[in-house]
């Protein structure tokens, strides 16, 4: 009950906060200049549809597949207990670089400022010692401090516009000592390891009362592995798609540190996040977060290749039904391009080792504004590159401001007080190398 009020509150202030009141009217002037954008299905420039993704492809090598098909990433699932109670948890990324190549996962040095100024983004967890015979091969188990609480209500009810929503809820939000990012103790080296699943089964994958509301199928090796073998226990796991560098890419959504973002991304409100270091920093001294680039009123049109933004997502996807293996009219519209479709800044396999080793799963948005003035020409196109997107925003104010969150108003570009833990899987036709413009003097690029 007392995690039910919580959420209710989050919720109250985040609909205060985060109304974004004027893009109602800019969402119904993208829509129907989308409208007469000539249908060349949403798909278009996304790259492969079908089939598994060929492993050469993974940055997250721990990954058993990515079927494109259903639009899922299989990942190992690790056993965890949290206050007495089973829990269930992905590994990601790591702070150290030879840990992320042991364990198969994205090497993220910014991890390792995850608790600057904020002690409650990282919990120390501890290891179970299991004995030999207890454990011939297999992880230990992880002693978790906190967990999430699976059981409320997703709620995403668009508004008349699609964006801003009528009413929302996050469908998970923190308990008490949670964080996804974790440090075992007597060790520095941080953990990206969200608690997808709580309980020993079953497992609910339609209203997700017991598991994050990604979660698509759960596999639990229950029984001895046989002498000699390994039986993996595994989730599969809804995925995103958006863009680095001209290249789509995949991506795996689990936290943030918002309610309104944590709806909208379908993953649970953590918020304790919202304090990590910290707002506007990308790669500064100090900062945990790379920065990601979302417009909050793009194109729109379910066979409209230029759609982008919270407006496409609303309007196009069926948004405020569950997601789950069953539900086929979601994982198509997703499949089809129905994703927000985000521009993301450094990434693992960029040529320049700065920018590769820049790479953060916790993503600072920079929230862009379309003007009308660039909705009536038809500007208001899918970006795909982040230089592109500063050099636009830096250049052409009069096409492409910030938004601040409290107002709804235009504002100067740049952080929009809004983080997210997304993981990195690979990528979907061509790895990103590098950027596809030189960044204009003056622009928010790193300073270097």
């Amino acid at each position: 009950m007392t995690q039910t009020r919580t959420v209710t509150r989050a919720v109250a202030v985040g609909a205060a906060v985060l109304t974004l009141a004027l893009l109602a009217g800019f969402a119904a002037r993208g829509r129907a200049l989308a409208g007469g954008v000539a249908a060349a299905g949403g798909t278009t420039g996304l790259g492969q549809m079908n089939g598994l993704l060929p492993r050469r492809h993974l940055t997250l090598e721990s990954a058993i597949q990515v079927n494109l098909s259903k639009e899922s990433v299989r990942l190992p699932l690790y056993p965890g207990m949290s206050h007495g109670k089973k829990v269930w948890y992905v590994l990601l990324d790591s702070s150290d670089a030879g840990a992320a190549h042991d364990l198969g996962v994205n090497y993220a040095p910014k991890l390792a400022n995850m608790g600057i100024g904020c002690p409650a983004c990282v919990q120390t967890v501890t290891l179970g010692k299991p004995s030999a015979k207890g454990n011939p091969f297999g992880p230990a188990v992880v002693r978790f401090r906190g967990a999430p609480n699976f059981s409320p209500t997703y709620i995403a009810v668009p508004g008349p516009k699609g964006f801003p929503l009528a009413k929302f809820q996050p469908g998970a939000v923190a308990g008490p000592g949670y964080s996804p990012f974790i440090r075992v103790a007597g060790s520095a080296t941080v953990y990206n390891a969200p608690i997808v699943a709580t309980g020993d089964g079953p497992f609910d994958l339609v209203n997700h009362t017991n598991t994050a509301d990604r979660v698509l199928g759960i596999h639990i090796a229950r029984s001895a592995s046989p002498s000699g073998r390994f039986r993996e226990s595994w989730v599969d796991m809804l995925f995103i798609k958006g863009f680095d560098a001209g290249q789509p890419i995949v991506y795996l959504s689990t936290d943030a540190g918002q309610p309104l973002t944590a709806v909208l991304e379908r993953i649970t409100y953590v918020p304790a996040l919202d304090r990590a270091s910290f707002n506007g920093g990308d790669d500064f001294l100090g900062s945990t977060r790379e920065r990601l680039f979302a417009f909050v009123n793009g194109q729109t049109g379910v066979n409209n290749h230029q759609t982008q933004g919270f407006a496409h997502l609303a309007l196009d996807t069926p948004l405020s039904q569950n997601a789950s293996a069953a539900n086929v009219s979601l994982i198509n519209a997703l499949r089809h391009g129905g994703d927000t479709l985000d521009v993301f800044g450094d990434f693992p396999t960029l040529k320049d080792p700065r920018h590769a080793e820049a790479y953060s799963p916790l993503w600072d948005a920079q929230l862009g504004l379309w003007t009308p003035k660039a909705i009536s020409e038809g500007i208001n196109k899918r970006q795909n590159d982040e230089n592109r997107v500063f050099n636009l925003a830096a250049t052409r104010p009069d096409l492409l401001t910030g938004v601040d969150p409290a107002t709804g108003l235009p504002k100067p570009y740049g952080s929009a007080g809004v983080d997210i833990n997304c993981a990195v899987i690979g990528f979907m036709a061509k790895a990103p190398t590098a950027d596809l413009a030189t960044p204009v003097p003056g622009s928010q690029f790193p300073p270097r």
